[in-house]
């Protein structure tokens, strides 16, 4: 393998930047932003075999697993499209956009029928695909320099995806899984 050698702005320092980024409220704010996505990705993910069981007796290892299937494909969709979307329209408005689109198909899932909760779900996978590449790339773009610090920073948000989830199971436990799937949606308004 070739030899690679990293730019000023690919390099992840250590001490005093790190140390400055993190006193920078700009960085908390995009650092949280990707907390509170995948947390949102990994909490609906996550349980909605579950709850798909619990609410309306479907098997979770037939049509949950196809649902859960659905889900992970239209977010793969979403992606490739959300490329051309983010060519045409102003990706801030785009965010907004598919995050009131997810807040929508998600209270329908969980408040509707089982036919609708069945697809329900999986539309919301197709809603959140554009929004860990836009806020990403706003948070990059939103500080003039030490992006590879930064970049690192963001990344370990990716530990909402162990979290959202962890609190909805212990919010289940004493409200059910339908009221705790709600908590979600303090993760989409963050991101709103």
């Amino acid at each position: 393998f070739p030899k690679v050698k990293l730019t000023d702005e690919e390099r992840i320092e250590v001490g005093s930047t790190l140390t400055k980024m993190l006193r920078n409220k700009t960085v908390i704010l995009f650092f949280l932003g990707l907390f509170a996505y995948v947390g949102t990705e990994q909490g609906i993910s996550y349980w909605i075999s579950k709850f798909l069981q619990t609410y309306h007796g479907i098997d979770p290892e037939t049509q949950g697993a196809n649902v859960i299937s659905l889900f992970w494909g239209l977010m793969t969709v979403g992606c490739l499209l959300g490329l051309l979307i983010l060519k045409i329209f102003d990706s801030k408005k785009v965010l907004l956009v598919f995050t009131v689109a997810t807040m929508a198909v998600l209270l329908s899932g969980l408040l509707g029928s089982k036919e609708i909760a069945i697809v329900a779900f999986p539309l919301c996978g197709f809603t959140i695909s554009i929004m860990y590449p836009v806020i990403f790339s706003l948070g990059l773009n939103s500080v003039p320099k030490h992006h590879g610090t930064f970049a690192g920073i963001m990344c370990t948000g990716i530990v909402g995806g162990a979290v959202v989830p962890f609190i909805i199971g212990n919010i289940a436990e004493f409200t059910g899984l339908r009221v705790a799937m709600f908590f979600v949606f303090i993760t989409l308004g963050y991101i709103f």
